[in-house]
């Protein structure tokens, strides 16, 4: 394929980025104490990626869901206030 650009030995993806998300706070927290706003903006772009993620599921596995569904109500009626 000749049409490709060269890319360098250790690139994985489209941005020639090998380390993770983990990886990557690693070198950030190491720079300076990340601050309140910084981590509520990136737990709440993770609990985004939940919702989005449960919600795929839920029409990928539509039997499983309704059981999942089911399951919580039925939790949630028998707990005790």
């Amino acid at each position: 394929m000749p049409d490709l650009p060269d890319l360098p030995a250790d690139a994985s993806g489209p941005t020639g980025d090998t380390a993770g998300p983990a990886a990557r706070s690693a070198r950030r927290d190491s720079d300076k104490p990340e601050n309140e706003s910084e981590r509520r903006r990136r737990r709440a772009q993770f609990l985004r990626e939940l919702a989005e993620a449960r919600a795929l599921r839920a029409r990928v596995q539509p039997r499983r869901a309704k059981a999942a569904r089911l399951r919580h109500a039925m939790r949630m009626r028998t707990f005790r206030w």
